[in-house]
Parts: structure tokens; C-alpha cells; sequence
């Protein structure tokens, strides 16, 4: 669920903003007042993308995040 929340932050700020780069301060409030740390979420997911399922790097993938299409040697 977090995670789904997650990308649901991110898609809407990509929306927003036109760029996929977020930085690391930047919080995003989803349409029903959820506050999601967006930069911390997104850094979080680079860091553990050994341990992301297929399904959760194909949702980042999806939105423009080339890292999250490959497998980490």
C-alpha cells in the first residue's frame, strides 16, 4: 500500500511538473490530504531496487525511470 501511494505521489508530481527529477526535500499531497515524503520514497526505491517485485519496478519503470528497468549487477 505505501508503495502504491508512493507512486501515486510520483505520477501526479511527473503530471504536474513535466520532469521525473525530485528532490530529496520535496513532499507531495495526494487529492485526499495524504502527505507522502516524495523524494525520500523515491530515493528509497533506487537504493532497494534489488528488492522491488517485478510489478513495483515495472510501475517506476512505466514512469520514465530507466534504473528501475535493470537488473542490478
Amino acid at each position: 500500500m505505501a508503495f502504491q501511494r508512493g507512486v501515486e505521489a510520483l505520477a501526479q508530481y511527473i503530471a504536474r511538473e513535466g520532469k521525473i527529477v525530485v528532490g530529496r526535500a520535496h513532499v507531495e499531497e495526494l487529492p485526499d490530504g495524504t502527505m507522502i515524503k516524495l523524494g525520500v520514497f523515491l530515493s528509497n526505491q533506487k537504493a532497494r531496487r534489488d528488492r522491488l517485485d517485478a510489478q513495483q519496478r515495472a510501475a517506476l519503470a512505466e514512469l520514465g525511470y530507466a534504473w528501475a528497468a535493470e537488473a542490478k549487477a
